[in-house]
């Protein structure tokens, strides 16, 4: 065997331990409904869906609907929810191939397939109308049900939407997902996605070791990387603004200061086209403000909703 056989047999040796030592294969559904499930009940079957749904308060209180953001879970609405159930009938859900909920069967996870989604939630738990609060990419669904289905929504909480156009992000064309994102399916060490969630918080402290574990884990959910890969892969923007003009319902939008994510200036084309919205901001707070600020944004949307 002469040298250079020699060399590349070691290199393609040390690479396919590299491999194998980074591999992150998922995990079980039952280990991680045993962790992040609170009630066997919260697992339920809507049309073509297995969700994972959390429905607390008085059942005939006015409805919310909170949806959670990219690769994240109900999880992120704990403080808002515990309060609000308070007055409130609090409807949480993990989107398909999120949280503990299972991919789409079809493999849609188009905006428009999560509005047949939220219509068919609503229908089976008797909800004629809710307010709809909305974070990120959870926040673009919430305001394009409003514009479809005025007639289903209250009032809007918005959380630093998603919708307007920003670099590898134009309107009328597919979604450019960066190669790195496809390996993360088969290669997610809790390092490396602690390091993906730190620009989604202004103070470091905020995201901790708890939550950074609860992202890692729920990531790790059998199907779920390759749900959020095909989400982004389906996702196609158009000019949000002929739709946010068309929504009548009262909206709050929420937002920190310090959000590198969706930076807070972008707050100014929402209340450019939705009419009678209003903003509240959150200094040295970043693309969580219900994590970050959880108490103090929790007013804001209080005293919002208030009946």
């Amino acid at each position: 065997m002469n040298w250079k056989t020699a060399s590349l047999l070691a290199a393609t040796g040390a690479v396919a331990l590299l491999l194998f030592w980074l591999w992150t294969p998922d995990k079980s559904r039952s280990e991680l409904e045993a962790r992040y499930l609170a009630a066997p009940g919260d697992m339920v079957q809507v049309g073509a869906w297995r969700l994972h749904v959390r429905d607390s308060g008085p059942k005939d209180a006015p409805p919310v609907l909170m949806l959670h953001g990219f690769g994240a879970s109900l999880h992120t609405w704990d403080v808002w929810a515990q309060a609000l159930s308070a007055t409130h009938r609090v409807i949480r859900l993990d989107l398909p191939g999120h949280g503990l909920s299972e991919p789409d069967p079809a493999g849609d996870y188009t905006d428009a397939r999560s509005l047949v989604l939220l219509r068919a939630l609503m229908d089976q738990l008797g909800v004629a109308r809710a307010s709809i609060v909305g974070h990120s990419i959870g926040g673009r669904i919430a305001w394009t049900f409003a514009a479809r289905h005025p007639e289903r929504t209250d009032r809007l909480v918005l959380v630093a939407p998603d919708g307007f156009a920003s670099p590898g992000f134009e309107y009328g064309r597919v979604t450019e997902v960066p190669a790195v994102l496809g390996a993360m399916k088969h290669v997610l060490p809790k390092t490396v996605l602690r390091m993906n969630l730190e620009p989604a918080y202004a103070n470091p402290d905020a995201l901790t070791d708890a939550i950074t574990t609860r992202y890692h884990d729920l990531m790790l959910a059998p199907g779920a990387r390759d749900a959020m890969f095909k989400r982004l892969q389906q996702t196609v923007l158009t000019d949000p603004r002929p739709m946010l003009g068309a929504i009548t319902a009262p909206t709050l939008l929420v937002w920190g200061e310090a959000d590198a994510m969706i930076p807070v200036a972008n707050a100014q084309d929402y209340l450019s086209a939705l009419k009678g919205s209003r903003l509240v901001t959150f200094p040295a707070v970043g693309h969580l403000p219900q994590e970050e600020a959880a108490q103090a944004s929790l007013q804001a949307v209080t005293d919002f909703l208030r009946p």
